[in-house]
């Protein structure tokens, strides 16, 4: 007689599975993807977001990966509540969020970030730094508004991530997560709209490439061989959703390749549902053709656990609980490696262990004013 799993069961199965990032052994699928949060007063994580992530952690997520931390670099954020990876009382305060999370059970690794032309000037915590961006151009195409980095405005960010990567691993972090998503300054790199460089940094996809894969060999160096080093990506930009880096496999591993060479040991692949295929021909999401492409471990995100359009989902038009068979499904077949959980996990920090034991009738639906607190 054949014995079918029951849908908790499966669950269970599937996700709990651990995997191996590098050096660092995840007990199982599930990520708590990155969500800028603005509740860290001068840059420093308190006692709040020390309780934020350790509650999820405690509750079955197996890899927390931060919100975005701002390095080291004074055109790098624009907000002063926005965490940041550097200056003593900040670094301090990261050392308590990921003690927090290591009693509670998970690992941890920070999002290093730099916003690039994102970024208006005359904002905290450095109100007269200039944006700064490869070619002074925004993702919205306007341009006049900030400043084509130099040589040594690109040597400085370089050493920004490296500097901060260095700091993740002594401080007792489990590995980094470079930004080159959503249009933020790697990713202004890797993008035709807004890199129109005629140096080496800009042209073809390769080209484009040049600064992030300098950025990750830089991390690279400066942690040690089985630190992980993960990268997360989009084709989507904040102001473009209907952007791309690439428009076939052929351009997207041209993209990818040189950033696995530098020392990229996973891949997040950011797209807004995860269930899009990303080629024609192919049922593959994102994901799915970074693993087929680059041979390294992936993890996918977008929509996760929600129903309902992304932007809705934002404007507080709510996001009904979806089920997540077709996730499971392409878990099984290993088409990706881990799964990143965004809104749905800030809804509900216990999202994780109700889906593990199929408490999925508990699941909380997604409602926008979940971004206010930190619960």
């Amino acid at each position: 007689m054949t014995v079918t799993a029951s849908p908790a069961s499966r669950a269970a199965e599937i996700l709990s599975r651990p995997v191996t990032l590098n050096g660092l052994t995840v007990p199982n699928r599930i990520a708590m993807a990155p969500m800028t949060r603005m509740f860290s007063p001068g840059g420093v994580p308190g006692e709040d977001v020390r309780s934020y992530y350790a509650r999820r952690a405690a509750a079955g997520v197996g890899l927390i990966v931060t919100e975005g931390t701002y390095v080291g670099h004074e055109s790098a954020g624009q907000s002063d509540r926005v965490p940041r990876f550097h200056g003593e009382e900040q670094l301090a305060g990261w050392a308590k969020v990921a003690e927090a999370v290591h009693v509670a059970g998970g690992p941890i690794v920070p999002q290093l970030w730099h916003i690039g032309m994102v970024r208006r000037q005359g904002q905290a915590p450095y109100p007269d730094a200039p944006a700064m961006g490869p070619s002074g151009i925004r993702t919205d195409g306007t341009e006049g508004t900030g400043k084509a980095m130099t040589q040594s405005d690109l040597d400085e960010v370089v050493g920004a991530f490296a500097e901060a990567a260095a700091a993740a691993e002594r401080i007792g972090f489990d590995g980094v997560e470079l930004h080159g998503a959503h249009g933020y300054l790697i990713d202004q790199f890797l993008w035709a709209g807004t890199n129109r460089r005629t140096d080496a940094y800009g042209g073809d996809p390769v080209a484009r490439t040049k600064f992030a894969a300098e950025i990750v060999a830089a991390v690279r160096e400066n942690v040690s061989p089985d630190f992980p080093v993960i990268f997360r990506y989009s084709q989507w930009k904040q102001d473009a959703y209907d952007a791309r880096l690439a428009e076939t496999p052929e351009e997207l591993e041209a993209i990818l390749t040189p950033l696995a060479a530098a020392g990229v040991d996973v891949f997040h692949a950011s797209t807004r549902r995860h269930w899009i295929p990303e080629f024609e021909g192919s049922d593959l999401n994102l994901a799915g053709w970074t693993k087929k492409l680059t041979g390294r471990p992936t993890i996918t995100v977008g929509s996760v656990g929600l129903d309902g359009d992304f932007i809705h989902a934002f404007a507080g038009k709510g996001a009904p609980v979806q089920g997540i068979d077709d996730l499971l499904d392409r878990l099984e077949r290993d088409e990706f490696d881990m799964v990143a959980v965004g809104r749905a996990l800030l809804q509900d920090p216990e999202w994780a262990a109700k889906v593990l034991a199929g408490r999925t009738d508990e699941l909380k639906p997604y409602d926008a004013a979940a971004v206010n607190t930190l619960s």
